[in-house]
C-alpha cells in the first residue's frame, strides 16, 4: 500500500513511518523543512516538500497514494492563542487531502482525548464531548474527516492519549519534569486523583497501521491504560528526582504547571475496548509508570515540550 503521512518527523510520526515500512507499505512523509525531509529520508521513505497549508502540494500527494495517515497540527499556532484559527486551518487539510484521495482510500486522522469522559466514567468509541470539554475543541477536525466517507474514502479518527510516552518524547511527561524540577517539588492537581490514559508511542503506530489496513469507519482509541492517577504520575517523578510530591490546589494548577495545566484539571480515563475488537489491536510495550522507571526522561538532555 501508498501512504503519505503528515507530520513524518514528528514524536508520533516518528514511530508510524517505520512500523508502516516494516510491514511493507511504501511511505511518503510530508516535510516542511530540509531537516524534516532529511529525517524522514533517514527513516527509509520518500519526502515531499510542503507544509498542511500548501493545499495542492496535498491534494497532488494524496492523489498518488493509497491511505493518508494525518498527524500535523498547527501547534505554534494554538498554543500562541489561535485555536480556533488552527482548527480551521486542520479542517482545510482534512478536506483538500480527501478531495486528492481516490475513493475506497483509508484516511487516518489523530484527535486527542482529554476531557472525553463524563463523571469518571471511562469514555467509549461511540462518545461525542459535551460542548464545554477540552476535547471539543477539535471536533470540527474531527467532524470533517469523518464526512469524508460520504465521498467515498474509508475514514477513522484516533483518538491519541495525552501522552504517548517512550525514549525520546518532548511532550506532557517531560513537562512535568521539568516543572517539578524548577518548583523543587512534584506536584499534582488537588488531590490527585484526576486520571490520565496513556500508551506507548509504539502501540499508538501499530493502531494507525492497523487502521488503514482494516480501514474501519468512526472512531478508535489509542489508550493502552485506561486512567493512571496524575498523583501516581507525579510520585514517580518526586521519587526519580529526589523531591517530595505534593498537591497543587486546583485554582493554582494553570499557574503552577502553564499551558500543560488545561489537560490535567478533567478526570479522563478512556476505554479501548471497541478498539480492540474492530482491529485486533493489542498493546504490548510497557506502561508509563514502568517507562518512568527506565530513567531515560531524567536525563539532563531529555527535551521538554514548548
Amino acid at each position: 500500500m501508498r501512504v503519505l503521512v503528515t507530520g513524518a518527523s514528528g514524536w508520533v510520526g516518528s514511530a508510524v513511518v517505520p512500523e508502516l515500512l516494516a510491514a511493507g507499505h511504501h511511505v511518503t512523509g510530508l516535510a516542511r523543512s530540509e531537516e524534516s525531509a532529511a529525517a524522514v529520508e533517514a527513516a527509509g521513505a520518500a519526502s515531499v516538500r510542503g507544509t498542511v497549508e500548501d493545499l495542492d502540494v496535498l491534494r497532488d500527494a494524496a492523489a498518488r497514494v493509497d491511505a493518508v495517515v494525518h498527524l500535523a497540527f498547527p501547534v505554534e499556532r494554538s498554543l500562541s492563542g489561535g485555536m480556533a484559527e488552527a482548527v480551521a486551518s486542520d479542517v482545510t487539510t482534512i478536506q483538500t487531502l480527501g478531495e486528492g484521495l481516490a475513493s475506497g482510500g483509508a484516511i487516518a486522522v489523530a484527535s486527542g482525548t482529554v476531557g472525553l469522559s463524563r463523571h469518571g466514567v471511562p469514555a467509549t468509541e461511540h462518545d461525542r464531548p459535551s460542548p464545554d470539554a477540552l476535547v471539543a475543541v477539535r471536533q470540527p477536525s474531527d467532524d470533517a474527516a469523518l464526512a469524508l466517507a460520504e465521498q467515498g474514502a474509508r475514514p477513522a479518527v484516533l483518538r491519541l492519549a495525552p501522552t504517548n510516552h517512550g525514549k525520546g518524547d518532548n511532550g506532557f511527561v517531560p513537562h512535568l519534569i521539568a516543572t517539578a524540577r524548577r518548583a523543587g517539588f512534584s506536584g499534582y492537581p488537588g488531590d490527585g486523583s484526576l486520571r490520565w490514559p496513556a500508551v506507548h508511542v509504539r502501540d499508538t503506530a501499530r493502531l494507525f497501521r492497523l487502521a488503514i489496513e482494516a480501514a474501519p469507519t468512526g472512531y478508535l482509541h489509542a489508550v493502552a491504560e485506561e486512567g493512571i492517577a496524575i498523583r501516581e504520575i507525579a510520585a514517580a517523578i518526586g521519587r526519580h528526582l529526589g523531591i517530595p510530591t505534593r498537591s497543587v490546589p486546583m485554582d493554582q494548577v494553570d499557574e503552577h504547571f502553564g499551558f500543560v495545566g488545561m489537560f490535567l484539571k478533567p478526570d479522563s480515563p478512556v476505554s479501548n475496548t471497541l478498539t480492540r475488537e474492530v482491529t485486533g489491536w493489542a498493546p504490548t510495550e510497557i506502561g508509563l509508570l514502568e517507562d518512568l522507571d527506565q530513567g531515560h526522561y531524567f536525563q539532563p538532555s531529555q527535551p521538554t515540550a514548548h
